[in-house]
């Protein structure tokens, strides 16, 4: 690989870098052929992104990037790829659902929203991670639910003024 082939290189993962809010770093050595295109297919499922790279050329491409990724240029050593995401938790379930039926691949660490996480035994701890469309649905839901008590309140209240306030006391005490 020339020089000016791995500067472009350290561009484009400097600019992958930069437009990813959610990135994973893992371990997929190891898996055959087979396995390495059904984990493919996974991601490509989930809408993550997967990409083997050299681990010299993303530590320089993770230096020229704006973010702090405190940890994770130590974690780059062995086998890398890396795993983009719109949704925070997307890659580690796709990992670990496929750890079900292989060892591979093991996470080496993330970066999601800015909080680093390192090693292996934070998958469990990413796979419960709301994406943004989740904490809305919940937010939402918790906002509904005084407005149920109220609309359910005024229907078993009989209609009357004094029965609505009877109902919404008791529900209170």
């Amino acid at each position: 690989m020339t020089r000016e082939e791995k500067s472009q290189v350290i561009e484009e993962l400097t600019a992958q870098l930069a437009e990813n809010a959610n990135i994973y770093l893992a371990d997929i050595s190891g898996l055959n052929a087979g396995n390495t295109s059904e984990l493919r297919r996974a991601c490509f499922k989930a809408n993550v992104q997967l990409a083997v790279v050299k681990n010299t050329l993303l530590a320089k491409a993770m230096e020229a990037s704006e973010k702090d990724f405190g940890e994770l240029p130590g974690v780059l050593k062995g086998n890398t790829s890396i795993l983009f995401s719109e949704t925070g938790n997307a890659p580690a379930k796709v990992i670990k659902t496929f750890r079900k039926k292989s060892e591979k691949p093991l996470l080496k660490g993330a970066f999601i929203e800015e909080a680093i996480y390192v090693g292996d035994d934070q998958l469990d701890a990413l796979v419960d991670i709301k994406s943004r469309e989740e904490l809305i649905g919940d937010i939402v839901a918790l906002l509904q639910s005084p407005a149920k008590n109220v609309v359910s309140a005024l229907k078993s209240g009989g209609g009357t003024l004094a029965g609505i306030i009877k109902t919404l006391s008791e529900k209170e005490g």
